[in-house]
Parts: C-alpha cells; sequence; structure tokens
C-alpha cells in the first residue's frame, strides 16, 4: 500500500493534470494527436487485467498511443475486515496519469458518478458506496478521510467521453430515449453545468447509465456527437466484448475473459478493420 502523504500528493497532481488534459473542452477530450488508442473495458478493481492493459499499452514504446480507461471502482475483491479494494486502481492511475499526463485517461462512469454524488448502488444487498468508503479507510487509517476527498474531487472533474481524429467516440455509455432527445454535444463540452445535470433526469447522468444498444438509437446518438462509431462499456458481456449493433463495440474487462481495442486513430477504419482491432486478455 502506498504512503498516504505521497499518495495524496499524487492524487492531487493528477487531478490538476486530469482537468488540464490537452484538447479538454467541459467533459470531452478530443485526442487530436493520438496515432492509435487503447480502449479497455469496465474494469471494476481487476489490477491483474489492469497490468496486462498497461503492458501491451507499451506508451514507453508508442509516443503517440493513448490509453483510455473506465469504470475502475466498486469490484468483489475484499481486504480482511471486507472494505472493497478497487480504490488501489484509482492509486494506479493517478501515477499513471503523472508519468503521461496527456496519454491516459479515465473516462467517467456510473460507479464512480453514484460515489461522486452520493446515489446508492445495491446489489445482492451490499452497498457498494459503502464497502468502497470502507475499503479506503482500511488501507489508509488516520489519513483516510483526506484520501476520500481526493478520490470524490477526482470523480468530480473526470470527463465523460472522448473523441479520436477517425470520428470514434469512446464513452461509458449512450443515453437512453428518455435522456436522448434533449442531450446535446454542447453540454458535454461545456466549462460550467449546474450539478442537476449529474442527477437524474439530468443529460449527463443519462450519458453513463443508458442500455439501448438498437442500431437506431447509436446512430442518432453518434450523429448528435458527430462520429461514425462508439466505443463503450457498462454491459457485461461474458465473452469480453459484443457487438450488438453495426455502428458500437461494448467492452468488459472486469474478468475472464477480458477485452480491449488497439485501434489506429488518425485514419478512416472499415467496420471489418475496426473489429479486427479488438483483443482479449
Amino acid at each position: 500500500m502506498p504512503d498516504p502523504v505521497r499518495l495524496l500528493a499524487t492524487l492531487r497532481r493528477a487531478i490538476v493534470l486530469t482537468r488540464d488534459t490537452p484538447g479538454r473542452t467541459g467533459r470531452l477530450v478530443t485526442l487530436g494527436d493520438a496515432a492509435d488508442v487503447l480502449v479497455a473495458g469496465d474494469l471494476h478493481g481487476h489490477v491483474g487485467n489492469f497490468q496486462v492493459l498497461l503492458r501491451n499499452a507499451d506508451l514507453k514504446g508508442h509516443l503517440r498511443r493513448h490509453l483510455v480507461l473506465q469504470e475502475v471502482i466498486h469490484s468483489p475483491y475484499r481486504y480482511p475486515q471486507g472494505g472493497d479494494k478497487s480504490h488501489q486502481l484509482l492509486d494506479l492511475y493517478a501515477a499513471l496519469k503523472c508519468q503521461f499526463p496527456e496519454r491516459v485517461h479515465l473516462v467517467m462512469g456510473n460507479h464512480e458518478l453514484a460515489q461522486w454524488t452520493g446515489r446508492q448502488i445495491i446489489k445482492d444487498d451490499e452497498d457498494f458506496n459503502e464497502l468502497f468508503s470502507d475499503g479506503v479507510r482500511q488501507a489508509y487509517g488516520p489519513h483516510a478521510d483526506e484520501v476520500y476527498a481526493a478520490y470524490l474531487e477526482l470523480f468530480g472533474i473526470l470527463p465523460l467521453a472522448l473523441r479520436t481524429p477517425n470520428r470514434c467516440f469512446i464513452s461509458h455509455s449512450v443515453p437512453s430515449a428518455k435522456y436522448l432527445h434533449d442531450f446535446k454535444l454542447t453540454v458535454l463540452a461545456a466549462d460550467n453545468v449546474p450539478s442537476e445535470a449529474f442527477l437524474p433526469k439530468g443529460p449527463l447522468y443519462g450519458l453513463v447509465w443508458g442500455r439501448d444498444t438498437t442500431l437506431p438509437h447509436v446512430e442518432a446518438f453518434l450523429r448528435k456527437v458527430d462520429a461514425d462509431w462508439l466505443i463503450s462499456g457498462h454491459i457485461q458481456c461474458d465473452e469480453g466484448f459484443t457487438i450488438p449493433n453495426d455502428r458500437q463495440i461494448i467492452l468488459d474487462a472486469a474478468g475472464a475473459p477480458a477485452a480491449y481495442c488497439l485501434f489506429p486513430a488518425d485514419r478512416p477504419l472499415s467496420r471489418e478493420e475496426q473489429l479486427g482491432c479488438i483483443r482479449l486478455i
């Protein structure tokens, strides 16, 4: 476990770097200089899969490659006292962001949003938010309140989407029908949005919770964000990924098999080329 004092310094630096990521406007990051991008599926605390992703990304060897992570918190991995260990992936993200500030990105998922806004996520009678807080307390003892506050500050400034030069849009999910009608790219790209945007009925809340993967729905969303392809997560995939329609790839890296997509970002890709970029861990 990292020293809490040093960790706090790393987290605070990562918060600044996340907020100041080149190409960022509001909650949208445009990867203008990317040669290729490795996008991971939901991780949910899986440190082993994260380590494989980092090794395969080889950021030191590929100076124009970007690594995109999503949904790192709320996991089945527990401390002996019962707390959730998934905060460890936030620590690893923070260290990596400090090392590669322009090329490492964490996209907000519904679990980070829920932890930040205090909206409960309960599954099998377990309160994921409370388990996460317990894990932080068990790991960092007297420094836990400061560390937890830094995590919440980080959640509060995470981007919600990225776009690549070849018109690929990366977000955790797609707004459901009741949110899509009023969704506007200008809201995502705005520097200041009201807090209500992140709460139920808000457009940015809708962006991380939707599960409609029908082709007409996804095409309507892509028209709104001016993109050709959507790479997302949020939906569990027994094979590590799924292709629900002709314009979307869903990735899942929370277990085994796990999937990621490593694709060229500086030239147009056919559907066959885009699908051929999916890799399994």
